[in-house]
């Protein structure tokens, strides 16, 4: 596989491997330092790359393992929970401050999630990615996938009903 080949082939998916590494690891930095090391990880073995069905399924799975081995190692302890990247103009102060509250406090409910409902969330709902894709990439069937993002959706939902609904009777 020549390298342009390689870039037309792994480029297209190389935000989602960053945005999933994100997810997982929090950190901006180590989501850059996780997706560089999926890239030279793919380009390593880019004979045998023509072997899978799809590159991309195998390319989430590989983020996926590599974010929870360095979840694992020693270094994540000091990793930090960073979230500045929702912005929106034209609003009033106070309800940028609310908005930016409820984002903050979903990105913390999907956090405390188990490790897989938070995986098929970010797969799901942000990335997109089909129940078969999914399926595939975390080696489960669709209707568990289904049935995992039921309820971790349902819990998220909960939880923030809960907490808009304190103090009221």
């Amino acid at each position: 596989m020549k390298q342009s080949d390689f870039l037309k082939t792994v480029m297209p998916f190389k935000d989602k491997v960053f945005r999933v590494a994100k997810r997982l690891l929090v950190s901006t930095e180590e989501a850059e330092d996780a997706t560089q090391e999926l890239l030279f990880k793919l380009w390593k073995n880019k004979e045998k790359l023509k072997e899978y069905k799809s590159i991309e399924a195998f390319a989430m799975t590989m983020t996926k393992n590599y974010c929870f081995d360095r979840l694992k190692s020693k270094q994540a302890s000091n990793l930090t929970l960073v979230h500045s990247n929702y912005k929106e103009n034209g609003t009033s102060l106070d309800r940028r401050m609310e908005l930016n509250d409820s984002v903050s406090k979903v990105h913390e409910l999907i956090e405390n999630l188990p490790e897989q409902q938070k995986l098929i969330i970010q797969l799901r709902d942000i990335e997109e990615y089909e129940f078969d894709e999914i399926a595939k990439m975390l080696n489960l069937k669709p209707t568990a996938i289904r049935v995992s993002l039921s309820r971790a959706r349902k819990t998220i939902r909960e939880q923030l009903l809960k907490q808009h609904k304190y103090g009221i009777s």
